[in-house]
């Protein structure tokens, strides 16, 4: 899940953001509106946690751009106004759902898991392919009954093959899904992530390379 943290409060922000990779998911932060706005433009985000009260560009209209520019992308609102009509407001102008603070993280973690899944692509709580299992709320994989322990990074990749039910996903795309907006475009990542993926999802071999284009699972 690629998730984008709009916030200003420093401490928060950090602590939101180490806490979110640590779930697996690839994150960016911005700390004012027009930040944000600008990695929006930029990036392909499944979710965005936003604070309403931020510097430069309101937290609303950065809403209200996601919503028109990027029907697919969640908005998670997070503030400090509490009220009924607060809450009101912030659903009314286009945010999924709303998060008063101070909030416990597992909260969060398991909301922005709902929106994934309530998402326009439609999202299955548990994926499959073939005789792959992929559960991304507890990041389990197994292949038959056999459990496989994954990296953070490798759970990801894996994740977004599955979903693209045996077609090719690019490298870029990879890239883009899985790390964050600070991972160098001429890393060799994603083909050392691939490899040691495969190894793992051991005999017979389902991550095929398609070469020139990217990679893809086999089988069904």
């Amino acid at each position: 899940m690629r998730v984008l943290v709009v916030e200003d409060e420093a401490l928060l922000a950090e602590s939101l953001v180490l806490g979110l990779r640590r779930e697996g998911m690839a994150v960016d932060l911005a700390t004012d509106g027009h930040g944000a706005l600008e990695l929006v433009d930029l990036h392909d985000y499944d979710v965005v946690v936003l604070d309403r009260d931020i510097p430069g560009v309101h937290g609303d209209e950065v809403c209200r751009t996601v919503v028109t520019d990027r029907p697919d992308c969640r908005v998670l609102m997070v503030t400090a106004a509490g009220r009924l009509a607060d809450r009101v407001e912030g659903l009314r102008i286009g945010s999924d759902d709303y998060l008063v603070k101070p909030f416990d993280f597992p909260e969060l973690v398991a909301r922005l898991h709902a929106l994934f899944r309530r998402s326009v692509r439609a999202h299955p709580p548990v994926l499959a392919h073939g005789d792959l299992r992929v559960d991304p709320r507890f990041r389990d994989v197994r292949r038959g009954e056999i459990p496989i322990r994954l990296t953070r990074k490798e759970f990801a990749v894996l994740e977004l093959l599955v979903r693209a039910g045996g077609g090719v996903v690019s490298a870029e795309e990879l890239l883009e899904k899985a790390w964050d907006a600070h991972a160098d475009p001429f890393t060799n990542a994603v083909r050392i992530t691939v490899s040691t993926l495969r190894r793992k999802l051991g005999e017979p071999t389902v991550l095929e390379t398609v070469t020139g284009v990217g990679y893809r699972l086999t089988g069904s």
